[in-house]
């Protein structure tokens, strides 16, 4: 592994660790080539303002390779229960799941489950 991509790879931090700061979207697929990882990137990478608003982190679990997180995949996977197939999930910043599906998240669900959060409407007053 090139030291660049190792040092990149140890800055980033656990889901644990962003617990309390950030809203995580785990977003899960068998491999890069999954058509619903494609549209949920695609519908993230138009929504990646209003994301960052939100305190809203992007791990993507795809094989056994994670990007945004240090956590291994079989971890990711086990924790939070995921399947081979698609899956994403929202978690809050309190640690909890919120939002789980099949599909890829459209960006008005995602805003209006954070927008609904307490911890989100405390920040806006």
């Amino acid at each position: 592994m090139p030291l660049l991509l190792a040092v990149a790879l140890a800055a980033s931090p656990t889901i644990a660790q962003m617990k309390w700061e950030r809203r995580v979207l785990i977003v899960a697929a068998p491999s890069a080539e999954d058509a619903s990882l494609a549209e949920q990137r695609r519908i993230l990478g138009n929504w990646k303002a209003e994301g960052d608003t939100r305190d809203l982190s992007i791990v993507e679990v795809v094989g056994d390779q994670v990007r945004g997180a240090s956590d291994p995949a079989a971890t990711i996977r086990r924790k939070y229960r995921l399947p081979a197939a698609f899956t994403a999930v929202l978690i809050g910043k309190d640690g909890g799941e919120k939002l789980r599906s099949a599909k890829p998240f459209p960006a008005a669900a995602l805003e209006a489950t954070i927008d609904a959060m307490p911890m989100r409407k405390a920040g806006r007053r």
